[in-house]
């Protein structure tokens, strides 16, 4: 018996201290679990804004990506009377779905060939206006304003269109995009090699303002 070790008065009541500890370290960690499940899971809203061509059908096949990567329509608004440089009409769509499914989303949306102006707070956060100088209709200006939108991945929020000795003459455009945060130079790169495939003058901003 005298190896057994000796209990003394104190050492039960450090081991009801030693639980009790336990136990609230196991509650708060539990409960910050809950906290942050809370937190990652559930639906947010989303705003995107779509140009769409004004064609029977053309709707329904920019809606249908959203449905199938598990999005869930809040509302629609169609902006008729605000027409784009390139004839289409702007479509501002309001969603909610969880936050891992909104990039499926937009991914799913430029697949099936929709042009996706803006989704979510992060896209497109930057404004830049160029000029083009020269023969702009010419060099076919519906293919210069697409080789934009894919080469610079900007968007082309307006356009103003000066031809005052007509449209065979040189001629101006203005234009005003919208870029993701960070990448206005590399759009202007692109815009410039743009401008040097179609021998046009390019006039940019300065320092990230408007030209």
């Amino acid at each position: 018996m005298g190896n057994e070790p000796i209990v003394g008065p104190n050492d039960d009541r450090d081991a009801e201290s030693h639980s009790e500890a336990t136990a609230e370290t196991e509650a708060e960690t539990g409960a910050d679990a809950d906290i942050d499940t809370e937190t990652d899971g559930g639906v947010r809203p989303y705003t995107v804004r779509l140009e769409l061509v004004d064609e029977p059908g053309e709707l329904l096949r920019a809606l249908s990506p959203i449905s199938d990567n598990g999005g869930n329509l809040l509302s629609i608004h169609h902006e008729r009377g605000n027409i784009t440089p390139r004839g289409h009409i702007p479509v501002e769509v309001d969603l909610e779905c969880p936050p891992e499914r909104f990039d499926d989303i937009v991914e799913g949306l430029r697949d099936a060939g929709v042009n996706v102006i803006q989704a979510g707070a992060e896209r497109y956060g930057e404004e830049i206006s160029v000029v083009f100088v020269g023969h702009l209709v010419e060099n076919d200006l519906s293919e210069t304003l697409s080789r934009i939108e894919a080469e610079a991945e900007a968007a082309v929020l307006d356009l103003s269109l000066a031809a005052p000795d007509g449209t065979d003459a040189t001629s101006s455009a203005r234009l005003r995009l919208a870029v993701d945060s960070g990448r206005t130079d590399a759009a202007l790169e692109s815009i410039r090699s743009i401008g040097a495939d179609k021998d046009l003058t390019i006039v940019e901003p300065l320092l990230g303002g408007e030209a």
